[in-house]
C-alpha cells in the first residue's frame, strides 16, 4: 500500500486524531504534549516523522500538515526511545519495552517484551528493519520481532560469556549484522540460524585498527561500514579500519544520506550538524544558537536537512536558511499548578524537590486560549530567568492578570496586554531565614475583596496580604514549624485561609478577625494528626480544596480528611476533620486510606475528582460512591501520577497534569448559573450514525431537562450536573429515537426558571 494511503488510513484508525485542535466530545480525551524536545526523525515518501520522549507526529511535506499520535488517540504509550518508519510501517519503542506496529492493518502492541520473565534493562534504544524483522537495540541484548506475524521471534543475549550487554545501535550489511555494544562492536552472520548463541557472535573492536572498548553507533555508508568510538569515527576498508572523522564535541548520532554522512554533535555550549563526504572531508558545518542547540538527529528528505533537536524541536535547513516546524505546544510538562478560568488554563512549570528544596526549573508559564498554547518562559520574556521554579499560581478574577510565585525570585505578575511586574525587595515578601536574596512564595490565592495573600516559605512574616491598594501586610504564625514552611493555600467561604504546612507539619487555618488591620483578633488553627489535633489522616498534607457545599476536603500522603464545619473552626467545640468510611466491595475503609491524595478539583455537580499516584478516581459529591477511575492502564490518562487536576466549568473540561504531560477529558459537568442562559445543545443537527453523548450545556445549576416531541409527548428526562445536562439519544426504552425535531425543556425545581430549545436527529 502507498504509503499515503496507509497514513490515510491510520488516521481513520487512530481516533480521535481529528480532535486536535479542538475540545474534545464528552467521554473523550486529548492531549497536551509539548513537541519542543525533538529525539528522532524519519522521512517517508511525502512525510516526515518525527518524535518526542512524549508522542510521534508527522509533518506533510508539500502542504505541510502535522498529524498527532499520542496515547490520548491510539498509542499504547509515553515515553518514546525509538522509532523507525518506511514506506509500509512504523515501529514505536517505549521505555516500557512496548512496541506499537502501524501499517495498514492499524495499531497493533507488543506486550511480550515487558511481560517477559528475562530480567534486564529492556529499554529500546535503536531499531532497525531487515527482511521483515525489525531488530531491537536494547539494554539487555538484541530482540527480533517478525513483523508479519506481529511477535516475537527472537532474543540474542551476546555479552561476553553469554551475559547481558548493553546495544545501543544496530546496522547490517548483505552478510553480517552489527551491534554497537558497551564491549564493543560485535558481529553475527545474518544468515546463522542460531544467533541467540553469544557464540556465534564475534569481538570486532581491538582488531585491525579499530580501538578496543565501547562502540556507541553504527551504521553502513557508501557500502562500508562506519562506528562511533569515543566522539570518533572509524570506517572498514579493505578489512581495515581507518580514522574517518575526530570530533571535539559529543557525537550524537549519525546518519548516511546518500553520498552524505550527517553526524549530530553537541557541546557544553553550543550543536551542530557536520556534513561529511565519502572521504571524510568536511562539507558543511550546520549551527545556528536558535535551532541546532542540542540536535539527535538529522536526515535529508525532499531536498532538505531535517534536524531533531531536543530543544529546539524539528527544523528544516537548506541554503543558510532554517525552518522551525514544532507543532503549536507547551514548552515542557507543567510540574507545578494549574488554574482555569474563562476558557483559558494557565500552567505552571516550577517544581521544589520533595524536601521542598528549589530545582532551578526555567520553563515558566504556559497557556491555552482559543485552542492555542502560548510560552511564557526566559525564551520569550528576559525577566523571567531570574523567576525559575514557579510553584504557585492563581488569576485575579477582577482583571484576569495572571500571579505566578517563583521559589526563590519572588512574585511575578503577569497583565493581560503582556507586560509583567515582579515583587521581591521593598515590599511584604521576605526572603528566606538564612537564604538572603532568596523569596520563596509557596502559594497564592484571593480572598472575596481581591486581597492577595500570599505564603512566603521561609520568612520570619510567613503570611503576606497585598491589597487592592498595592500596599502590603505581613503576619506572624504562632506555631513553631520549622523552616516557616508554608505553602499552596485557599480561601475558603468564611473568608478563612487553609494553608498547607510542607514536609509533614499539616495545615494552618487563618482567619483575621473583624479587621484585617487588627492583629488583636487573629485566629490560628494548626491541623494534625490524631482527635484533640485536628484529625488529619497523615501530617503530610499535599492538597486541599473547598467544595459548594463550604466543606474543606484535605488530601494527605494517607488519605482524605474533611472539614465539615469550617465556620465553627474557632468556636468553643472546635471543627476537627472527619475520616469518611467507604463500602469498597465487601470491605469497609477510610476514604482513600493509604493513598497520597496529590490534587483534588470539584466540578459543576460538586463531584470530586482526586489525583493520585494511582491514576485519577471521580466519586460522587459525599465521596460514598466511585462514579468513575482512569488509570494508564485502562483509559488514555498519559500516567499514574497525577500531579495537578483543574478544570474548565464552562466545559466541563478535566486537564490532568501527569508526570509525563498534560492530558485532558471532556467530563459531563459544568458549573451551573442560576438562570438558564445561553442554552447549547451539540452535536445538533445529530449526524446519522452517531452513539456518543448528546449535551446541553448552559442550564440553570441542577435543571430538569426533558426531551419531547413536538406534540409533547416525553421522550426522555433526567437532570444536569451542574449547568450540563447528557442524554444518549435514546427512549426510556433504550430504543434509539427516529428522524425528527425534538423539543428540550429546561426547568429548574420551582418551575421558575424555564427554557426551550430544539434539536434535531437525522437518522440513515
Amino acid at each position: 500500500m502507498p504509503f499515503r494511503a496507509l497514513f490515510s488510513y491510520l488516521l481513520l484508525l487512530l481516533l480521535p486524531c481529528v480532535l486536535r485542535g479542538q475540545i474534545a466530545p464528552i467521554g473523550q480525551w486529548r492531549d497536551h504534549l509539548p513537541y519542543h524536545s525533538a529525539i528522532a526523525v524519519a522521512g517517508t515518501d511525502d512525510k516526515v516523522w518525527c518524535a518526542t520522549p512524549f508522542s510521534l507526529f508527522s509533518l506533510g511535506t508539500d502542504d505541510h500538515s502535522v498529524d498527532r499520535f499520542s496515547k490520548t488517540n491510539g498509542l499504547s504509550a509515553t515515553g518514546i526511545t525509538a522509532f523507525v518508519a518506511n514506506a509500509t510501517m512504523v515501529v514505536i519503542g517505549y521505555t516500557n519495552s512496548r512496541v506499537d506496529l502501524l501499517d495498514a492493518d492499524g495499531l497493533f502492541s507488543i506486550d511480550a517484551i515487558r511481560q517477559s520473565p528475562i530480567v534486564g534493562d529492556k529499554i529500546i534504544h535503536q531499531i532497525l528493519i531487515r527482511n521483515g524483522l525489525a531488530y531491537l537495540a536494547t539494554g539487555l541484548g538484541i530482540i527480533a520481532i517478525d513483523l508479519t506475524k506481529k511477535e516475537v521471534k527472537d532474543t540474542y543475549v551476546i555479552g561476553q560469556n553469554g551475559q547481558q550487554v548493553a546495544i545501543t545501535s544496530l546496522s547490517a550489511d548483505a552478510n553480517f549484522l552489527y551491534a554497537a555494544t558497551q564491549e564493543g562492536l560485535k558481529r553475527g552472520r545474518i544468515n546463522n540460524s542460531n544467533l541467540a548463541d553469544f557464540r556465534n557472535w564475534t569481538l570486532v573492536s581491538g582488531n585491525n585498527g579499530l580501538p578496543a572498548g565501547p562502540v556507541d553507533a553504527a551504521a553502513l555508508f557508501q557500502n562500508n561500514l562506519v562506528v562511533l568510538h569515543n566522539n570518533s569515527l572509524y570506517v572498514l576498508q579493505n578489512d581495515q579500519w581507518q580514522l574517518f572523522y575526530s570530533s571535539d564535541q559529543t557525537i550524537q548520532h549519525i546518519d548516511p544520506a546518500g553520498a552524505k554522512l550527517l553526524v549530530s554533535e553537541q557541546s557544553a555550549v553550543e550543536g551542530r550538524v557536520t556534513v561529511l563526504s565519502p572521504q571524510g572531508m568536511v562539507l558543511e558545518t550546520i549551527r545556528d544558537a536558535r535551532y541546532t542547540r542540542a540536535p539527535r538527529q538529522t536526515i535529508e528528505a525532499d531536498g532538505y536537512y531535517w534536524i531533531a533537536d531536543s530543544l529546539a524541536g524539528l527544523t528544516r535547513y537548506a541554503a543558510n536558511q532554517f525552518e522551525s516546524f514544532v507543532p503549536n505546544s507547551p514548552r515542557g510538562i507543567a510540574t507545578g499548578p494549574l488554574q482555569v478560568l474563562n476558557h483559558s488554563l494557565w500552567a505552571a512549570a516550577g517544581s521544589v524537590s520533595p524536601n521542598w528544596l528549589p530545582q532551578g526549573n526555567t520553563n515558566g508559564l504556559y497557556n491555552l486560549a482559543n485552542d492555542s498554547w502560548t510560552n511564557v518562559n526566559y525564551t520569550t520574556l528576559p525577566a523571567l530567568d531570574s523567576l525559575p521554579d514557579l510553584v504557585s499560581l492563581t488569576i485575579a478574577p477582577i482583571d484576569e492578570s495572571v500571579w505566578a510565585g517563583s521559589f526563590g525570585g519572588g512574585l511575578l505578575q503577569r497583565q493581560t496586554d503582556g507586560r509583567i511586574n515582579v515583587f521581591k525587595q521593598n515590599t511584604g515578601l521576605q526572603p528566606a531565614d538564612g537564604y538572603p536574596g532568596s523569596y520563596r512564595v509557596g502559594g497564592l490565592a484571593f480572598d472575596r475583596e481581591q486581597q492577595l495573600w500570599i505564603a512566603n516559605y521561609g520568612a520570619r512574616k510567613p503570611l503576606v496580604m497585598r491589597k487592592k491598594d498595592g500596599s502590603w501586610q505581613s503576619f506572624f504564625v504562632p506555631y513553631a514549624i520549622p523552616e516557616n514552611a508554608v505553602g499552596p493555600l485557599i480561601v475558603d467561604d468564611y473568608d478563612q485561609k487553609w494553608i498547607i504546612a510542607p514536609n509533614g507539619n499539616g495545615l494552618l487555618c487563618f482567619n483575621h478577625g473583624q479587621s484585617v488591620d487588627n492583629a488583636g483578633d487573629d485566629r490560628w488553627k494548626w491541623y494534625r494528626n490524631g482527635r484533640g489535633n485536628g484529625n488529619l489522616p497523615d501530617n503530610q498534607v499535599l492538597s486541599v480544596a473547598s467544595d459548594k457545599n463550604g466543606f474543606i476536603w484535605i488530601g494527605t500522603s494517607r488519605g482524605i480528611g474533611i472539614v465539615q464545619c469550617p465556620g465553627e473552626v474557632f468556636t468553643a467545640n472546635g471543627c476537627e476533620a472527619i475520616l469518611p468510611v467507604v463500602q469498597q466491595d465487601n470491605f469497609a475503609g477510610y476514604l482513600f486510606s493509604g493513598e497520597q491524595v496529590q490534587s483534588i478539583a470539584i466540578d459543576g455537580a460538586d463531584r470530586k475528582w482526586i489525583g493520585t499516584k494511582n491514576g485519577v478516581w471521580l466519586i460522587s459529591p459525599d465521596g460514598s460512591t466511585t462514579i468513575a477511575r482512569f488509570t494508564a492502564e485502562n483509559s488514555p490518562l498519559l500516567s499514574n501520577d497525577i500531579l495537578q487536576i483543574a478544570i474548565d466549568g464552562q466545559t466541563g473540561e478535566v486537564f490532568f497534569a501527569t508526570d509525563k504531560g498534560i492530558c485532558s477529558y471532556r467530563s459531563t459537568a459544568t458549573e451551573g448559573g442560576s438562570t438558564n442562559s445561553s442554552v447549547l445543545v451539540f452535536p445538533n443537527p445529530v449526524p446519522p450514525g452517531y452513539t456518543g453523548t448528546i449535551a446541553i450545556r448552559g442550564v440553570v445549576n441542577n435543571a430538569i431537562v426533558k426531551i419531547a416531541e413536538l406534540d409533547g409527548r416525553l421522550v426522555y428526562q433526567t437532570r444536569a450536573q451542574g449547568g450540563q445536562a447528557v442524554w444518549n439519544g435514546k427512549d426510556y426504552r433504550g430504543k434509539s429515537i427516529s428522524t425528527g425535531v425534538y423539543l428540550v425543556l429546561i426547568s429548574d425545581d420551582n418551575k421558575q426558571e424555564k427554557a426551550v430549545a430544539k434539536i434535531i436527529f437525522v437518522q440513515k
